[in-house]
C-alpha cells in the first residue's frame, strides 16, 4: 500500500510540476496584415494560441487553436519564431510556449466566445504593441525583426 501511495504522489508531482506546453501564432493574411484576438480576461490584445492537448503535434495545435479563437483556416507554418519558456511569461502557470508565423485564410470570427471577445486584423504600422497579453510584446518583436528566439 505504502509503495502505492509512493507512485501515486510521484506520477502526481510528475503531472502538475512540470510546465505545460502551448503555442502561439502569429497568424499572417494573404495581405500582409497581422491577426490578434482581444481576450475576455483581460481585455488586452494578445496572439491566438493555447495548450497543446494530449496526442497533439505543435502543427496540429496550431491548427486547432487558430480556428478555434479566430475562425480562420492556418495553411502554412512559414517558420518557427521561437520557444519561450521563462516561468513569469504566463500569470496563471509556468508555460512553455513554441511560436510560429503561419500564412492563414478565411474569414474572422470569434468562435470560442468564452476567451475571446474580438478577432482584428493590423497592419505592420497600426499593431497594438506595448501592451499585449503574456509576452506576446517580445513575441511579436522577434518576429518582427527576424529572429529566432529561444528565451
Amino acid at each position: 500500500m505504502r509503495r502505492s501511495w509512493r507512485f501515486v504522489q510521484t506520477v502526481l508531482g510528475i503531472i502538475f510540476r512540470h510546465p505545460i506546453i502551448g503555442t502561439t501564432i502569429i497568424p499572417i493574411l494573404p495581405d500582409g496584415r497581422i491577426v490578434f484576438i482581444r481576450r475576455r480576461d483581460t481585455g488586452q490584445w494578445g496572439l491566438p494560441g493555447g495548450i497543446v492537448d494530449w496526442g497533439e503535434d505543435i502543427a496540429t495545435a496550431a491548427g486547432r487553436e487558430l480556428t478555434e479563437e479566430t475562425g480562420l483556416e492556418l495553411v502554412k507554418i512559414r517558420r518557427l519564431v521561437g520557444v519561450y519558456s521563462a516561468p513569469d511569461r504566463d500569470p496563471r502557470l509556468h508555460s512553455i510556449c513554441v511560436a510560429v508565423e503561419a500564412e492563414v485564410q478565411g474569414s474572422m470570427q470569434v468562435q470560442d466566445t468564452l476567451e475571446v471577445s474580438e478577432v482584428q486584423a493590423f497592419s505592420k504600422e497600426t499593431l497594438p504593441q506595448g501592451k499585449l497579453s503574456h509576452d506576446h510584446d517580445k513575441q511579436l518583436q522577434d518576429y518582427l525583426n527576424g529572429l529566432t528566439t529561444l528565451a
